[in-house]
């Protein structure tokens, strides 16, 4: 079937690579436009059948953590610590191969939490923490973690506003709604779908949570 920008690639479908670590099921990628995601999206990861059958790392791999309920736009691009070798501290930037365990630099795993929003050709930087329900504008580059429920933008990407007071926010942290069973998640559809803050409270109270 050809690709079509009203399909997506639900990433639990397609998941191969064991240092991509994704949570639940409803997490997908916008692919009409590019390859799938592993290959498109994703790059300098360790893990995907050339690297594992070409050579052994040579340090501890870096992961990759996506959320559940995560949408990627398409084309975009996840830089991972595979590249991490070109030190700015040394004259030289070159990943010579006689030098190069000492050349890398970890980043830390790049953690892209739940119902994150990643616009289309947004890229992000290895070791990035995103957090709950950020939305990355097109074309960001983001070098640096965002916290949950900012909206963030540009080359290097900066917050552009909050999309609710700091006060919803924290309630809308504690009340943890990614944890929340499946039945429930699809009971509290309505109030998920609006910004009443107590409304959501009170639906989710009222399923004995």
């Amino acid at each position: 079937m050809d690709k079509h920008w009203s399909r997506v690639e639900y990433l639990h479908e397609t998941h191969r690579n064991p240092n991509i670590i994704l949570k639940g099921t409803h997490s997908y990628y916008s692919d009409a436009w590019s390859g799938c995601f592993e290959e498109a999206v994703v790059r300098y990861l360790y893990g995907d059948a050339y690297s594992v059958s070409h050579y052994e790392s040579r340090w501890e791999p870096d992961k990759l953590r996506i959320g559940d309920y995560v949408c990627i736009g398409a084309e975009a691009v996840i830089l991972m610590g595979g590249n991490n070798t070109h030190r700015m501290d040394w004259f030289s930037c070159y990943p010579f191969a006689d030098r190069i365990v000492e050349s890398y630099e970890s980043r830390g795993d790049t953690v892209i939490g739940d119902g994150v929003w990643i616009g289309m050709r947004a890229m992000l930087m290895p070791g990035v923490k995103i957090g709950e329900g950020a939305v990355i504008g097109a074309g960001a580059i983001v070098t640096h973690d965002v916290e949950p429920y900012c909206v963030v933008g540009g080359n290097p990407a900066r917050l552009i506003r909050r999309r609710f007071p700091e006060a919803v926010v924290e309630r809308l942290l504690r009340l943890k709604l990614y944890g929340l069973p499946e039945a429930v998640f699809g009971q509290i559809r309505r109030e998920l779908c609006s910004d009443d803050i107590g409304a959501l409270e009170r639906a989710i109270s009222s399923a004995g949570l």
